[in-house]
């Protein structure tokens, strides 16, 4: 996201921020902070729920099977940019950079879930405090009124459409990139039709990725500024008139608006009907899957759970240059 080719390209200057850290390198904070760990641990549901999102008021967590019988774990907070507790580089990050050494940030974290369901509390109780980490989220507008290229150059991924973690789209949109790209140069026969293949692939990107931006953009939008613990006949926390309105919101989220979301995100499919692929790979997989999360949780149980090694969220450890890379 912090680009030094698009910072060259843009005019911009690598993660320069306003006073107010609202905005950084053209990037807008997004309201969140977010908190983020990883576990093993089996739970009741671990090979049926592959993702489980628990919403309230001004924050949300979100857990992942990542396979191996590890959970990841993420923490959104509504707070101010700046609002600094853990190290930003996801696994194996020092804990110099943690702003109280000493403070437990499972605990934390648990306090500002008090109330909600035990299943939270389990998965955090299972996490060593620390391999928790944290990051400021930031996305950018769609270029719309400049292309992703120039010359020879291209931006691709979260270079040029960084998004909100909501749908889990900011990677998927890489590749998509990565297989437009490919296709495009794939056709062309002299370099020198380069830089008019790369403004063809910004054209035909732009529009697919924007609402791809905007869809993720609006989920968190709706989280922080129209969503509250909604109303229940069953008790009186949800009072509110969010909390009515989060109420009749409900079914309208769960089967028209989720659906229609991952149906367009899902729409993309440029080789065509892959028929019975996907069923033999979720097979094969599923059989893969739970012989190696066994061994995990066996593992665990035996000699306790460690704090994970980077994950994608890391700095990577990458020579500076592809001329080095080879040379390794």
């Amino acid at each position: 996201i912090w680009s030094a080719v698009r910072a060259k390209m843009y005019g911009e200057v690598v993660k320069e921020s306003s006073s107010d850290m609202k905005n950084r390198q053209g990037c807008t904070y997004s309201g969140y902070t977010v908190f983020a760990g990883e576990t093993i641990i089996k739970t009741p549901d671990y090979y049926e729920t592959g993702y489980k999102v628990y919403i309230g008021p001004k924050r949300y967590f979100v857990t992942s099977d990542v396979g191996d019988g590890r959970i990841q774990w993420y923490a959104f907070f509504a707070l101010p940019p700046g609002t600094k507790k853990a190290p930003s580089g996801w696994g194996g990050s020092s804990r110099d950079e943690q702003a109280n050494p000493e403070e437990n940030l499972v605990e934390y974290i648990k306090s500002l879930h008090v109330g909600w369901t035990d299943e939270i509390m389990t998965v955090l109780d299972a996490t060593p405090p620390d391999s928790v980490e944290q990051r400021d989220l930031y996305d950018r507008s769609p270029e719309f009124t400049r292309s992703w290229a120039s010359g020879n150059v291209v931006l691709i991924g979260d270079a040029v459409h960084p998004m909100m973690p909501n749908l889990g789209q900011g990677g998927c949109q890489a590749i998509e990139d990565a297989y437009v790209l490919t296709n495009i140069l794939t056709e062309q026969e002299h370099t020198g039709k380069i830089p008019d293949s790369l403004q063809e692939f910004y054209r035909s990107r732009i529009v697919r990725v924007s609402i791809v931006q905007f869809l993720s953009r609006l989920a968190s939008d709706l989280i922080i500024n129209a969503f509250d613990t909604p109303w229940s006949p069953h008790d009186n926390l949800g009072q509110s008139w969010k909390s009515y309105l989060t109420f009749f919101w409900k079914p309208v989220l769960r089967f028209l608006i989720f659906p229609a979301q991952f149906a367009y995100l899902y729409s993309y499919h440029p080789t065509g009907n892959m028929k019975q692929i996907p069923s033999m790979l979720e097979s094969r997989w599923r059989k893969e899957h739970e012989g190696n999360s066994e061994a995990a949780f066996a593992n665990a149980s035996e000699k306790g759970v460690e704090s994970s090694g980077p994950s994608f969220f890391s700095k990577a450890d990458l020579p500076t240059t592809a001329l080095a890379a080879k040379n390794e």
